[in-house]
């Protein structure tokens, strides 16, 4: 690693801080909207984020404008294994890797995103004395943040309901693009941006930037009845998931696109009148954030989290939700195409969805992160 040099505000103050989180772009996100609330704030200030080499910190953080430190992944073993004998060891080296990123940054303030990258950092700066700040963005608080939460009374969350030691709503960090979105002024343009019809309903069904089987075989199912009832729709298969025809070629229909990826996810919430996607938190949060209408298709593993991110909106009236069991071709036609042509109910759902989001959230972490440094 580089040492990172401690650079002055224009006011003469003095903030360096290191963000630790990493893997998914579920951490890395939050991280990179946190900082950038930060350099708002405080344009003077010394930014070193903290991540693994496996993770997609090491090509997001870098693009992103800062400088980036890596140290060893420490998964926690949960269960009894050849593993769990090596984790002392390891341990002990990720945090005196930690300490030393900590030192070289003069750091005066530690950010948490969660991860596997963030326990050995929290036990750094607890050694160090320099002040803990934590993000939790799901529902079912993370162990490492749980760890950390032990040592500061900084700790925002992105849901209410959310259980963790000196919880503060804050809502899910994220980008400008996404924060400042006024849909309806946005939705031509950004229909044209996308390839779309200005004036016809909108359906657009994304898994999210690996894509997600359930949902794009189901939806195959149902391009002729989304055509017939004038329906046009943007598909975003992830990447390498092209729904294809039998010769191989990619799938084509009336009033169907499909794309691999959309690089700004803004487009997709102005320029849709119904959202059908996974339940990833951040996915949630900028859903509530926007104010779209969104049926929600948890991910049928882990700890059922991905459902719980989604019942705040669901209970609002803001979101249905189904089963990934259940999604297919029938339920699509029974229940998307018609809720795709009811403007009345997307027009509901969309205020509902609006009540419970938070578009401030980057720039409350980072007045906590403030606090903390004493500035």
């Amino acid at each position: 690693m580089t040492n990172t040099i401690h650079n002055t505000s224009d006011d003469g103050s003095a903030l360096s801080v290191v963000l630790a989180g990493g893997g998914s772009a579920g951490h890395v996100s939050p991280l990179l909207a946190i900082a950038g609330a930060i350099r708002e704030i405080v344009p003077g200030s010394a930014i070193v984020a903290v991540g693994t080499k496996d993770g997609l910190e090491t090509t997001l953080v870098p693009a992103a404008g800062y400088e980036l430190a890596l140290i060893e992944r420490i998964p926690l073993p949960r269960k009894p294994s050849p593993e769990l004998f090596k984790l002392p060891g390891r341990m002990r080296r990720a945090i005196m890797a930690a300490k030393t990123i900590l030192t070289d940054a003069k750091a005066d303030v530690l950010v948490g995103v969660g991860g596997y990258v963030c326990t050995p950092m929290y036990l750094a700066a607890k050694s160090l004395g320099v002040p803990i700040v934590i993000h939790e963005a799901n529902t079912k608080a993370g162990l490492a943040n749980k760890v950390g939460a032990r040592y500061t009374t900084y700790v925002g969350t992105a849901f209410a309901a959310t259980k963790i030691r000196h919880a503060h709503l804050v809502g899910m960090p994220m980008r400008k693009a996404v924060a400042s979105l006024d849909r309806e002024a946005a939705r031509d343009e950004a229909r044209g941006r996308l390839g779309l019809d200005a004036g016809l309903p909108t359906l657009i069904v994304t898994g999210g930037s690996l894509g997600a089987m359930r949902l794009n075989q189901a939806v195959s199912g149902t391009l002729e009845a989304l055509a017939a009832a004038g329906i046009q729709t943007l598909h975003i298969t992830g990447k390498g998931k092209a729904v294809l025809a039998a010769d191989g070629s990619p799938v084509t229909a009336p009033l169907y696109k499909q794309v691999e990826y959309v690089a700004g996810m803004e487009d997709v919430y102005a320029a849709a009148d119904l959202l059908l996607c996974r339940s990833g938190a951040g996915t949630v949060s900028e859903v509530a954030a926007v104010g779209v209408p969104a049926v929600f298709v948890p991910l049928p593993i882990g700890n059922g989290e991905q459902a719980r991110n989604a019942a705040g909106l669901v209970d609002a009236g803001a979101a249905l939700l189904v089963a990934d069991g259940t999604l297919d071709a029938a339920w699509i036609k029974a229940n998307v195409v018609p809720l795709c042509l009811d403007a009345p109910t997307l027009g509901r759902m969309g205020a509902a969805a609006s009540t419970l989001g938070i578009r401030d959230a980057a720039e409350r972490m980072a007045d906590m992160v403030l606090a903390a440094g004493g500035k």
